[in-house]
């Protein structure tokens, strides 16, 4: 089957973020599309409606489009636990996963993959930025919704197609890029990969993949990055902080009228200052990504003040350290965190960008898997909030229970920290503990991967 040969399409788990950017391209290009879901509120539900892409509420065998070309699904579902896949395979509709359909758009163009354990949202969504930004007309699909888009897809027609490539159930092996950025490599869904040597592979593998004529821009401050890169056959370009980065970062103090309201950063390839750029967004792990777009921009030839104008005017993505309202007189931010050192940058970044204000955080553990494996690691990345609660672990589909408690958590949060944590069950009664402590706290970050957000929400709207 060919992307062409579809005309008619059904999306079994429409508001996963992937399903949804697929679902918009789709659209785009003509297909008639329509899916299903469950009834929970995401923010991919206004995507949704915006695109004019109709979808169900709930999974039943009559829904099933009967003249479907194809039944596309997130991976969370098979013909086990789904009965609407069950239906699609017993009426013989073919049937694509969201990475077996990615595979399939990302294959038809010139592929450029973001890849990494974390950044990889805002850089995707930066580097499709930055080549809208040099009328290269990019198709992209990003993660999350990308705020200037209000969407989380791209359908453009040029030759290039940027995609966040995921490395969880190894959906990199459905992708063939002509080039990629690595981020980051560190050991995440344990439920899947058993061990960090086996979580490296499939990222050895998938660069191995990129030809000779195209490029591997790789952060090159971290052993485990420039391990993997070793298996790469094209050309590899380091970015990073160290001297010996071929791309070499170097932080500048923001001047009186942007203090606090961006991060310049100057550029140096072979000694050579590329300019002095600035990105609006929080974090030295936004210096790093902003720094991996312009390698590879560089390396395309792109015209880097258009580059620098992209990086300065990005807004970003939802649930990346997005500034969602006011509770009181505290600032309400909310961040899709949900792995020991995504906790840690999210709160560098809050601690340089708010000083001494009081930062207090809500943290939704998301699977038991990750928290039980990473348990020392998640206890020990709050030290730049001054209070945190954690509330029950969020399983989503994949998992139920499993040998680990937040109270557990929490419990070894205040062993390295006395009294910095507190176990809170559910988001109602965070919520509530919240509203009674208001004045307690200057700024208010809510993270996880699950619907920990609702929390700044129901604040905000009191």
């Amino acid at each position: 089957m060919k992307v062409k040969d579809i005309k008619k399409a059904y999306c079994v788990g429409i508001k996963g973020a992937g399903v949804t950017a697929v679902a918009q391209i789709l659209k785009a290009s003509g297909v008639d599309v329509s899916g299903s879901d469950t009834p929970e509120v995401f923010y991919t539900d206004e995507i949704l409606k915006r695109s004019q892409i109709p979808f169900f509420e709930n999974f039943a065998k009559k829904q099933v489009v009967r003249d479907a070309d194809v039944v596309i699904y997130s991976t969370a579902y098979n013909a086990e636990n789904n009965v609407e896949i069950a239906e699609a395979k017993k009426l013989g509709i073919p049937l694509l996963s969201y990475p077996e359909i990615l595979g399939m758009l990302f294959s038809e163009k010139l592929g450029i993959a973001v890849s990494g354990t974390h950044g990889k949202t805002t850089t995707t969504a930066m580097l499709a930025e930055a080549l809208v930004s040099v009328g290269l007309d990019p198709s992209a699909i990003v993660g999350s919704q990308v705020i200037s888009w209000q969407g989380s897809a791209l359908p453009g027609q040029g030759e290039y197609f940027v995609a966040e490539a995921d490395e969880y159930q190894n959906k990199l092996q459905y992708y063939n890029p002509w080039s990629a950025i690595l981020t980051s490599v560190d050991w995440d869904h344990p439920d899947f990969f058993p061990d960090f040597a086996g979580y490296k592979k499939v990222f050895r593998d998938f660069v191995s993949k990129i030809p000779k004529t195209g490029f591997l821009v790789v952060w090159g401050d971290s052993s485990d990055t420039l391990e993997v890169s070793t298996s790469a056959n094209c050309r590899i370009l380091t970015y990073g902080f160290s001297d010996d980065c071929d791309y070499k970062i170097v932080k500048q103090e923001a001047n009186d009228t942007k203090q606090q309201e961006s991060q310049l950063f100057e550029v140096f390839c072979k000694e050579k200052s590329l300019g002095i750029f600035e990105t609006p967004l929080v974090g030295k792990h936004n210096i790093l990504n902003s720094g991996s777009v312009i390698a590879l921009c560089h390396q395309m030839q792109l015209d880097l003040q258009k580059i620098k104008s992209a990086l300065q005017n990005f807004k970003g993505t939802t649930r990346r350290f997005e500034k969602t309202g006011m509770f009181q007189n505290a600032v309400l931010i909310d961040d899709y965190a949900h792995h020991p050192d995504e906790i840690k940058a999210t709160l560098q970044g809050a601690r340089q960008l708010f000083g001494n204000k009081r930062i207090w955080t809500v943290f939704h553990p998301h699977t038991f898997t990750r928290t039980k494996a990473l348990l020392s690691e998640f206890a020990q990345s709050f030290d730049d909030a001054d209070k945190s609660i954690v509330i029950d672990i969020y399983g989503s589909a994949r998992e139920q229970q499993g040998g680990v408690s937040s109270d557990e958590l929490v419990g070894l949060i205040n062993t390295y920290n006395r009294n910095k944590a507190e176990y809170i069950p559910t988001i109602e009664a965070a919520t509530e503990y919240l509203k009674e402590k208001s004045g307690q706290y200057d700024v208010l970050i809510t993270m996880g991967a699950g619907d920990v957000w609702k929390i700044g929400e129901k604040l905000k709207n009191l």
